[in-house]
């Protein structure tokens, strides 16, 4: 038997016949074309930009009606992309002036975006650049058709197949589940890509960023695939077997019991209620938020609107965008300004200038913000007018220093002026409140708390500041750890800060939605928590389940616990319990 590891998706196992989907080509071929070569190299660009755009509205019209909203939402990014100029346009412009041939000048200038997206320090964010990948081999693959035709191994019926690939797009996705698949194994990718934001909603276990999985696999291998640890197994005995056929068979029960708890609301077993809110980045992913039983969105990323664009959009475009979220919902919508970044020239939220050494450390989020208010200032003012469609938050990412959150506020003090000078109606009353994913935000958190309407913790971003690693890098991930003492001290720091200043805290980062923390967090006094909806129900459950008052003494000795193996051994103390007690499903 062959165990091979890499990250897991979801929270299901599978087991199916693998189905080698490879995708490796010659290298893009480059070459001059002659003058009066130009304008048929610039219509065969063209026809394959148009049959790309074809195929995926193809596939967008395949989408059952049951599918979860992100189905829609991914593959209209990538619609999008298809329009970008950097795409659409400038490897045109590279044919005309370069007379290069279709498939290197579509390479050249997409690489610029490419390297747009490398350079954020925001992880979510950087992920982009996966879209960029799949968007221009799915038009290279139709320039280059003669030589590597598209993939004829995703029609047809899949059922009980597990797809081997080097990656897969979002819309890949979407056709192999319709398709039947039962899980999939990609070379590439990341936890928080499109694709496996996709997977997860649509139910598919999946294991990505295991590298050279092409390499391991062959067509027909019997294998086990685990979400939750990443895990992929070929070669299963009869025992192994039979042990993960009872894994699916909880799974299935599993997944019942947490879709009875919808509509119960979110309280321990002691009495306390927690408010459990939704991580969305389209306005179009409200409709999911009722099926997970969402109290209210409390991260709503802007970025998609500044982003695949020559120009930022405009207050009139953003108004529309937040009006329709604050009208389709009836509880708090945090919205986060702006929180691209990294050293560069705002142009839509692009890239033009030299990348930097650090990037990490450079112009982004509420730095670039100040530093632009042009950029800043009209998304105030869309929010604000947007308010009194609902129940409007304005959250600032990213603050370092008391400097900067009094010229935020002083800004937003100022746009408020000028809307009721101009008799322009807003809720006057919009919480103000700031991300602490910064070390020296959480150490000052009650400086911070002094001067804002709530905090939420981004602990994706705290952790990384604080450990000094790059959880998207594989060389340094295995140093990502959120029992690190160092970061649940933070956390602990900014619970009590905003308690002392009798103001909520929430927590956005992924810690939210991994129930292994959730009894953890509680303990140490979080009442508010907010992730990606499908991850809801299971937390909702283990609140339901704890007791507050309890945990809040247990949490205490975790925080005083020196040795990191007997650390994580308490809080898995917490959870084992939990589950002793109240009998779950495994």
């Amino acid at each position: 038997m062959l165990a091979l590891t890499g990250t897991g998706i979801g929270r299901r196992v599978a087991i199916g016949k693998a189905m080698v989907l490879d995708r490796s080509r010659q290298e893009i071929p480059k070459y001059e074309v002659s003058q009066d070569q130009v304008h048929s190299e610039i219509k065969r660009f063209q026809s394959a930009l148009a049959r790309t755009r074809a195929e995926l509205r193809r596939i967008q019209e395949e989408i059952p009606d049951h599918a979860p909203h992100e189905a829609n939402a991914f593959i209209d990014v990538h619609l999008l992309m298809l329009q970008d100029p950097v795409i659409a346009e400038q490897p045109v412009r590279a044919m005309e002036e370069h007379s290069y041939n279709a498939e290197w000048a579509l390479k050249t200038q997409a690489d610029t975006l490419v390297e747009f997206f490398r350079n954020i320090e925001d992880p979510y964010l950087r992920s982009k650049k996966d879209d960029v990948h799949q968007v221009v081999n799915r038009i290279l693959e139709e320039l280059m058709i003669e030589n590597d035709p598209p993939a004829a191994a995703l029609d047809g019926n899949l059922a009980g197949r597990v797809v081997i690939a080097n990656d897969l797009t979002p819309a890949d996705a979407v056709t192999l589940h319709h398709r039947g698949i039962t899980a999939f194994v990609t070379s590439l990718g990341g936890p928080i890509s499109h694709t496996a934001i996709l997977a997860r909603s649509l139910g598919i276990p999946a294991v990505v960023g295991l590298h050279h999985a092409v390499q391991y696999f062959h067509n027909g291998d019997l294998l086990a695939v685990d979400g939750q640890t990443g895990t992929v197994l070929v070669g299963l005995d009869q025992t192994l077997l039979t042990e993960f056929q009872q894994r699916q068979s909880n799974q299935a029960k599993r997944e019942q019991q947490l879709s009875a708890l919808r509509n119960e609301p979110a309280i321990t077993c002691d009495g306390y209620t927690v408010n459990l809110l939704a991580n969305i980045e389209l306005p179009e992913e409200t409709d999911t938020l009722e099926r997970f039983g969402a109290n209210g969105v409390g991260l709503y990323r802007t970025e998609f609107l500044f982003m695949n664009r020559t120009e930022p959009p405009d207050e009139a475009e953003q108004y529309e965008a937040y009006r329709d979220v604050l009208d389709a919902l009836t509880g708090p919508i945090t919205i986060r300004t702006l929180d691209l970044g990294a050293d560069k020239q705002v142009d839509g939220g692009r890239a033009d200038g030299a990348t930097k050494i650090n990037p990490a450390l450079g112009l982004r989020a509420i730095r670039l913000c100040l530093s632009e208010p042009t950029l800043f200032r009209p998304q105030l003012r869309a929010i604000l007018r947007a308010s009194m469609n609902g129940r409007a938050r304005i959250m600032i990412p990213m603050l370092s220093s008391l400097s900067e959150l009094e010229q935020a506020l002083e800004i937003v003090r100022e746009v408020k002026h000028d809307l009721a000078r101009e008799g322009i109606e807003f809720d006057s009353k919009v919480p103000v409140g700031g991300m602490i994913e910064v070390p020296a935000a959480a150490i000052a958190a009650d400086l911070f708390a002094n001067r804002l309407d709530f905090l939420s913790i981004g602990t994706n971003d705290l952790i990384q500041y604080t450990l000094a690693i790059d959880r998207i890098d594989d060389e340094v991930n295995y140093l990502y750890d959120p029992l690190h003492p160092s970061i649940l001290r933070l956390i602990n720091n900014v619970i009590c800060a905003g308690r002392e200043a009798g103001i909520p805290v929430s927590l956005c980062g992924e810690m939210a939605g991994d129930p292994d923390y959730t009894r953890l967090l509680l303990g140490l006094g979080l009442v508010e928590f907010s992730m990606e909806p499908t991850r809801l129900l299971e937390i909702k459950e283990r609140v339901r389940t704890s007791e507050r008052e309890k945990l809040m003494g247990q949490t205490q000795q975790i925080l005083e616990c020196a040795d990191p193996a007997q650390l994580r051994m308490m809080v898995d103390q917490l959870n084992r319990d939990g589950e002793q007690k109240y009998e779950l499903v495994p």
